[in-house]
């Protein structure tokens, strides 16, 4: 009895542990916080551009909480906005979508689509991410209102880069020029056609911009020459754990990128071994599909990009 005692004692708190663990992991869907990067991309002597990356909301009406840190996001005075998809979290998300986000939408910006920005989401089996190929095909997708939040960001106007070219002209001047692919998850990504918008030529930089960091995207996005390049869609990895990161990426981008600034095919252009290498940001995202909120060791997050120029 004294075995079976000590066996079920451990169970106990085995079981314990667990129920805490996923109760943490809970709490820190709700733990939302702001990234820091610098990427000495601009030529020498120009100033500073900040840029506030934002991605994978998975907004729903209900989350008052991650509604007003979106909200809280315009006091970083950004000088320009990348949104790289998954913004819907529920059917009706519209509304309170452009709400938190219209502040944010007065200062220039551009945007790409992500799958949660076609589809609802669905209830999914969790272990089907740690397939190969985590897409499965349903036929009772639903549809969400993409094109009324597209309409709504180049209103604003945010240039639309779902495959396509686009300039932004930043409120000091300066011009952007940009280069984005549809979503890959949903094999939606099509490489716009080779050349430049009209008046590129005197833009500071070129940023290619993309929701899922598929390898073939990052590829053809890096060989149209971009300075860097800026994706989301796999939300860190989700769930982390501590000295070994994310468990997957949901694409085929290596776990040790799924967040963070990176290089791209190599190590960071700063770093040794990195000539040839552009730059590489991957956003953890601010949310979750409604159906799996929860988050281990990978807080949800925006993004503030300090560009700066590059050592003459």
């Amino acid at each position: 009895m004294g075995t079976l005692g000590n066996v079920g004692k451990a169970l106990g708190i085995a079981g314990g542990i667990a129920v805490a663990g996923l109760a943490y992991a809970h709490v820190e869907t709700k733990l939302f916080h702001v990234r820091r990067v610098t990427l000495p991309v601009l030529p020498p002597g120009q100033r500073p551009i900040r840029v506030l990356h934002v991605s994978d909301l998975h907004l729903t009406p209900s989350q008052r909480t991650k509604q007003a840190w979106v909200r809280s996001l315009a006091g970083f005075e950004p000088d320009l906005v990348i949104n790289t998809g998954d913004n819907f979290g529920h059917e009706r998300s519209l509304a309170p979508l452009l709400d938190v986000l219209g502040q944010l939408m007065d200062v220039p910006g551009a945007f790409v689509m992500g799958s949660n920005d076609y589809f609802a989401p669905t209830f999914k089996n969790p272990a089907r991410y740690l397939l190969a190929d985590a897409r499965v095909e349903r036929e009772d997708k639903v549809a969400l209102p993409t094109e009324s939040l597209a309409k709504a960001f180049t209103d604003a106007g945010w240039v639309d880069l779902n495959n396509s070219r686009g300039l932004v002209e930043l409120r000091d001047g300066r011009t952007v020029g940009l280069v984005g692919m549809d979503d890959p998850h949903l094999d939606r990504d099509l490489m716009p056609e080779p050349g430049r918008v009209p008046g590129e030529e005197d833009a500071v930089l070129r940023l290619g911009v993309v929701h899922a960091p598929y390898k073939r995207a990052l590829n053809q996005l890096k060989d149209d020459g971009v300075d860097a390049i800026i994706a989301g869609h796999t939300h860190g990895g989700q769930l982390c754990l501590p000295f070994y990161g994310a468990l997957v990426t949901n694409c085929d981008l290596d776990r040790g990128r799924a967040s963070g600034l990176h290089g791209w095919p190599g190590p960071r252009p700063d770093r040794e071994g990195g000539e040839g290498s552009t730059w590489l940001h991957v956003s953890a995202g601010a949310g979750t599909s409604r159906y799996a909120q929860v988050r281990f060791a990978c807080r949800p997050e925006a993004t503030l990009m300090t560009l700066t120029a590059r050592v003459a």
